[in-house]
Protein backbone atom coordinates (compact mmCIF):
# COMPACT_ATOMS: atom_id res chain seq x y z
CA UNK A 1 0.00 0.00 0.00
CA UNK A 2 1.42 3.20 -0.90
CA UNK A 3 -0.82 6.08 0.59
CA UNK A 4 -1.91 4.97 4.41
CA UNK A 5 -5.37 6.32 5.25
CA UNK A 6 -6.80 6.39 9.18
CA UNK A 7 -9.74 3.88 8.32
CA UNK A 8 -7.01 1.15 6.84
CA UNK A 9 -4.46 1.54 9.79
CA UNK A 10 -7.89 1.58 12.44
CA UNK A 11 -8.67 -1.24 10.58
CA UNK A 12 -5.32 -3.41 10.56
CA UNK A 13 -4.78 -2.76 14.14
CA UNK A 14 -8.61 -3.85 14.82
CA UNK A 15 -7.80 -6.57 13.67
CA UNK A 16 -4.21 -7.45 14.70
CA UNK A 17 -2.66 -8.33 18.26
CA UNK A 18 -1.80 -4.91 19.74
CA UNK A 19 0.69 -5.54 22.44
CA UNK A 20 0.84 -1.77 23.58
CA UNK A 21 -1.15 1.46 24.26
CA UNK A 22 -0.89 5.02 22.99
CA UNK A 23 0.39 7.42 25.71
CA UNK A 24 -0.58 10.01 22.15
CA UNK A 25 -4.09 11.10 21.06
CA UNK A 26 -2.45 11.97 17.43
CA UNK A 27 -0.08 10.09 15.10
CA UNK A 28 0.99 11.34 11.92
CA UNK A 29 0.33 9.47 8.31
CA UNK A 30 2.92 10.59 6.46
CA UNK A 31 5.38 9.93 9.31
CA UNK A 32 3.75 5.93 9.47
CA UNK A 33 3.84 5.94 5.90
CA UNK A 34 7.88 6.64 5.48
CA UNK A 35 8.60 4.21 7.83
CA UNK A 36 6.22 1.67 6.25
CA UNK A 37 7.77 1.66 3.39
CA UNK A 38 11.18 1.20 4.85
CA UNK A 39 10.32 -1.55 7.04
CA UNK A 40 8.25 -3.14 4.11
CA UNK A 41 11.82 -3.46 2.17
CA UNK A 42 13.88 -4.29 5.48
CA UNK A 43 14.85 -1.15 6.52
CA UNK A 44 15.71 -1.91 10.43
CA UNK A 45 15.01 0.48 13.33
CA UNK A 46 15.66 1.45 17.03
CA UNK A 47 13.32 -0.33 19.77
CA UNK A 48 10.41 1.85 20.79
CA UNK A 49 10.62 2.51 24.25
CA UNK A 50 7.86 1.03 26.70
CA UNK A 51 6.51 1.03 30.79
CA UNK A 52 4.38 -1.89 30.67
CA UNK A 53 2.17 -1.54 28.08
CA UNK A 54 2.63 1.17 27.18
CA UNK A 55 4.09 3.38 24.00
CA UNK A 56 6.85 5.68 25.83
CA UNK A 57 8.54 6.56 22.57
CA UNK A 58 8.16 4.87 19.15
CA UNK A 59 4.52 4.76 18.05
CA UNK A 60 5.15 5.83 14.75
CA UNK A 61 7.59 2.86 14.14
CA UNK A 62 4.96 0.79 16.49
CA UNK A 63 1.89 1.13 14.41
CA UNK A 64 4.39 0.61 10.82
CA UNK A 65 5.63 -2.35 12.37
CA UNK A 66 2.09 -3.71 12.62
CA UNK A 67 1.12 -2.40 9.19
CA UNK A 68 4.24 -4.47 7.32
CA UNK A 69 4.18 -7.47 9.82
CA UNK A 70 7.41 -6.37 10.69
CA UNK A 71 9.33 -7.37 14.20
CA UNK A 72 10.31 -4.34 16.25
CA UNK A 73 12.27 -4.34 19.71
CA UNK A 74 11.06 -2.74 22.67
CA UNK A 75 13.05 -1.89 25.56
CA UNK A 76 12.21 -0.59 28.99
CA UNK A 77 11.11 2.55 30.16
CA UNK A 78 9.89 5.19 32.47
CA UNK A 79 6.88 7.15 32.31
CA UNK A 80 5.80 10.75 34.14
CA UNK A 81 2.86 11.53 36.74
CA UNK A 82 1.46 13.64 33.18
CA UNK A 83 1.33 9.72 31.08
CA UNK A 84 -2.22 9.26 29.72
CA UNK A 85 -3.10 6.00 27.78
CA UNK A 86 -5.21 6.00 24.70
CA UNK A 87 -7.03 3.26 23.36
CA UNK A 88 -6.22 2.60 19.13
CA UNK A 89 -9.53 3.65 18.35
CA UNK A 90 -9.29 6.56 20.09
CA UNK A 91 -5.94 7.70 18.75
CA UNK A 92 -6.78 9.98 15.81
CA UNK A 93 -4.27 9.61 12.15
CA UNK A 94 -3.80 12.56 10.40
CA UNK A 95 -2.60 13.45 7.15
CA UNK A 96 -0.41 16.66 8.48
CA UNK A 97 3.05 16.48 8.07
CA UNK A 98 4.94 17.02 11.45
CA UNK A 99 8.47 16.59 9.69
CA UNK A 100 10.33 19.33 8.21
CA UNK A 101 12.15 18.10 4.82
CA UNK A 102 15.29 18.95 6.83
CA UNK A 103 14.13 16.75 10.04
CA UNK A 104 13.07 14.10 6.98
CA UNK A 105 16.86 14.51 4.98
CA UNK A 106 18.40 13.52 8.75
CA UNK A 107 16.34 10.61 9.30
CA UNK A 108 16.86 9.18 6.34
CA UNK A 109 20.66 9.37 6.51
CA UNK A 110 20.10 7.98 9.99
CA UNK A 111 18.18 5.33 8.39
CA UNK A 112 21.31 4.94 5.96
CA UNK A 113 23.67 4.54 8.37
CA UNK A 114 21.96 2.18 10.94
CA UNK A 115 21.48 -0.26 7.99
CA UNK A 116 24.79 0.38 5.87
CA UNK A 117 22.82 1.21 2.72
CA UNK A 118 23.08 4.13 0.33
CA UNK A 119 20.81 7.54 1.62
CA UNK A 120 19.57 7.33 -2.68
CA UNK A 121 18.43 3.62 -2.00
CA UNK A 122 16.48 5.28 1.42
CA UNK A 123 15.21 7.58 -1.07
CA UNK A 124 14.14 5.76 -3.61
CA UNK A 125 11.98 3.62 -1.30
CA UNK A 126 9.97 6.16 0.12
CA UNK A 127 9.33 7.52 -2.98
Amino acid sequence: MSNLTSEYILRILSENKVDFKSTHNKLSIPIINRIYKKMKHGIKFDDIKIFNNLIIDGHHRYVSSILSETELGCVKSSKTSATIDYNWENVEFVSEEWDTENKIRRLNELDAKFNNISIEKIIEIIK
